[in-house]
């Protein structure tokens, strides 16, 4: 095979973290040559099975360091950046990462005249009183501005086998009487599965959804908080009674909680503030056709995902009964 007829190269930063392994995982099965950028490559190489012989490789980068985000950059065809924060890491802010470091990617991807496609997140806006959110809305915009064809994805929650969410509140269940019904649970989010936003990815890459534009991505249902952990607790077969708890009380904690050293805690004021507003895909972008259903992709339901990775958290794991009748 000659040079000129080798697959186009796409380079993947954060790879390796949770979105981005389903991402690389959907490119490798359209034969793809994956280029995946990580501050550690040596701990990525269990995507290497997830390709062909030589059809995955790894490069070093840090968002934070624009020499190394040039040189990842560098000969690709298009470039995917999946790197975000859910929490705030020493130098990895959410500035440096989701603010700069979307910047960086998106100044390189135009040198190297490259298409790019940017993981955001729902709630993105200038405006909002998270710092999350902010970065994320400064991000997009910076996006914009240096590759202005660029796609945009702005999921809902993310569930999947290595989420965040549905596994944090599942371990909290183990060892916890109760569970926080954070401002009473009544906020609205519509978990979207991994794969999902993936397919979305590689759809992008593909060329087959409109470029220049921002999609909102959103599972089939709009589930409150207190319904997403009554779901959890379902799949699990716990019965944890709920404790609501007032977003001015779970923000005091979360602020304590992000003091202790060496921990990560379970919540933080940031988080606190994300719970205050709904997490689902607007109204324009279903009537402006600027979602999953849109581009042709059925999202899959909550409950049909969740027991396949949740069954460790039942009394007995996969062992359980869950019919007592029998």
């Amino acid at each position: 095979m000659t040079l000129s007829n080798l697959p186009p190269l796409v380079t993947v930063f954060g790879g390796s973290g949770f979105v981005g392994r389903h991402v690389v995982r959907a490119l490798a099965r359209r034969g793809y040559r994956i280029r995946v950028a990580v501050r550690r490559p040596d701990l990525a190489g269990f995507l290497q099975p997830m390709g062909g012989v030589g059809q995955i490789s790894f490069v070093q980068a840090n968002l934070r360091y624009r020499q190394s985000v040039d040189r990842a950059v560098a000969g690709s065809d298009h470039v995917i950046n999946c790197v975000g924060l859910l929490l705030e890491s020493g130098r990895n802010t959410f500035d440096a990462v989701q603010d700069f470091g979307a910047r960086a990617v998106a100044e390189a991807t135009r040198a190297a005249g490259a298409a790019l496609t940017h993981i955001s997140a729902i709630g993105a806006d200038e405006k909002s009183a998270s710092t999350y959110s902010r970065t994320k809305a400064r991000g997009e915009a910076a996006v914009l501005r240096a590759v202005p064809d660029a796609v945009i994805l702005r999921p809902s929650i993310v569930f999947g086998p290595e989420d965040g969410f549905f596994n944090k509140f599942a371990t909290m269940a183990r060892f916890s009487p109760v569970l926080p019904l954070i401002g009473g649970g009544h906020t609205k989010l519509q978990p979207v599965y991994v794969a999902d936003v993936a397919e979305a990815v590689a759809r992008s890459v593909d060329g087959t959804i409109a470029r220049g534009r921002i999609y909102e991505l959103g599972g089939p249902e709009v589930l409150t908080f207190r319904q997403c952990l009554e779901t959890m607790l379902r799949v699990t077969d716990r019965k944890n009674p709920f404790v609501s708890l007032p977003f001015g009380v779970a923000s005091l904690i979360g602020s304590i909680a992000s003091l202790v050293p060496f921990v990560n805690p379970p919540l933080t004021s940031d988080q606190v503030t994300l719970l205050r507003a709904d997490n689902i895909v607007s109204q324009a972008a279903i009537s402006e056709g600027r979602t999953l259903e849109a581009i042709g992709i059925e999202p899959a339901l909550v409950e049909a995902i969740l027991p396949s990775y949740l069954v460790r958290y039942r009394q007995q794991g996969q062992f359980t009964r869950l019919d007592r009748t029998a």
